[in-house]
């Protein structure tokens, strides 16, 4: 499995180190940088936002622990800084680690296992804890709806509002973002493929160029920027022969 990467430092070649160590990491796709906290603030609470944002924590306009504490609810924070003196305030922010400059890679590739274990274990616990149910606000005002989270099939994004599609062609419609349901949802069974998608693998029939087949016939469209992750998690599950054709 590919793990998404974005670099905030207002040092250039801060970033190209970190991109250089990025590039040598079999598991770690970059999908931006940006010497700017304002920019990367826009960035990484759009729609996809990466699985690990490194952020340097002295920089012009917003601090690093500044940014960290807007964007800690949309992507795992790693602090790279020279300063030490910031550590405590860093964790507060729920970083999932503080790395002093200069920068090695042996210290690098190590942040990244203690990174995916964490964020495995804290996956293993979403999945407990999301198997049975989840409750929804329906769109009749003071209702609510329990979801089976097994027979939701896709959701799908309408404007200000989701539609959940549910086994038994049952549609909830409520007041939450792709972002919303996708950081609630356990990413061992639910999957983005588009900015308007996200699906239940379980319910996945055929993969085929840029579109998606699910089991209730439903065809979905495959969007560039998910395509690729999308892919590798179900290429794991692709059972392989030895033998030569």
């Amino acid at each position: 499995m590919s793990y998404t990467c974005y670099i905030v430092d207002d040092d250039a070649d801060a970033i190209g180190l970190l991109e250089e160590y990025i590039g040598q990491t079999d598991e770690l796709d970059l999908v931006g940088s940006s010497l700017s906290p304002v920019t990367a603030l826009r960035e990484i609470t759009r729609d996809g936002a990466p699985d690990i944002t490194f952020i340097d924590v002295d920089m012009r306009g917003m601090n690093g622990i500044e940014l960290a504490g807007l964007v800690n609810l949309y992507t795992n924070v790693v602090f790279t800084t020279a300063f030490p003196e910031y550590a405590l305030q860093a964790f507060e922010k729920a970083a999932y680690d503080y790395i002093l400059k200069p920068i090695n890679y042996e210290r690098f590739y190590r942040s990244i296992q203690n990174i995916k274990h964490k964020m495995k274990k804290a996956r293993r616990g979403n999945k407990l804890a999301l198997d049975e149910f989840f409750n929804i606000k329906s769109e009749l005002k003071e209702r609510m709806v329990k979801v089976k989270t097994e027979d939701v099939i896709y959701v799908e994004g309408a404007g200000n509002y989701i539609i959940i599609h549910t086994a038994g062609n049952e549609k909830h419609m409520t007041y939450l973002t792709m972002r919303e349901i996708e950081h609630y949802l356990p990413r061992q069974l639910f999957a983005r493929v588009h900015r308007s998608f996200i699906v239940n693998m379980n319910h996945v029939k055929v993969i085929e160029r840029n579109r998606v087949l699910l089991l209730n016939e439903k065809e979905l469209v495959m969007g560039d920027y998910y395509k690729k992750r999308f892919l590798d998690i179900m290429d794991g599950k692709l059972i392989r022969t030895d033998r030569k054709p």
